[in-house]
């Protein structure tokens, strides 16, 4: 039975990248009419490097079936991978992804971690442009917008203190 959704989500979502989209979930539905596919329970994307794991997530397709929105829901964790080859991984409580325009904008409770450079955001609402690899970030209203950085240890010169 997982099987058939799972040949149904590669079927919706294999014109979206050339890159394999794999979608691995408890429960699968479609309304092709509306062009939503929502996939339920432990579900599980990969595609490449990148991947999401969600409660729930939800892809909004066009007229041709081709993936124009992802919302992913539920105490979702991901992995993703810019243009610069830099890695993001975090959590959030929503996550949506437009392909066409290559971003992410996650929602709730956010903490994203750059892996190369060990910088971590922490806020209510943050925006990922994979094709720049800019990051743009929104605190809730009585909570700010958290950055930190790892600095290297700074060694003194020969002979001075």
């Amino acid at each position: 039975m997982k099987y058939r959704y799972l040949i149904a989500a590669l079927l919706i979502s294999s014109q979206c990248v050339a890159q394999e989209l794999r979608i691995q979930a408890n429960k699968f539905s479609a309304d092709q009419k509306k062009g939503i596919s929502i996939f339920s329970g432990a579900v599980k994307i990969h595609k490449g490097s990148d991947e999401l794991n969600a409660s729930r997530v939800t892809i909004y397709t066009d007229k041709n079936n081709k993936p124009q929105r992802f919302v992913a829901q539920g105490d979702v964790s991901f992995v993703v991978l810019t243009k610069h080859k830099d890695r993001y991984r975090g959590s959030a409580q929503k996550v949506v992804y437009v392909p066409k325009q290559k971003e992410y904008k996650f929602y709730g409770n956010v903490h994203l971690q750059q892996d190369k450079d060990k910088k971590e955001i922490l806020g209510d609402e943050v925006l990922l442009k994979l094709n720049s690899g800019k990051a743009y970030a929104k605190g809730a209203k009585k909570e700010p917008v958290i950055m930190i950085f790892t600095l290297p240890d700074e060694k003194p010169a020969k002979g001075k203190k």
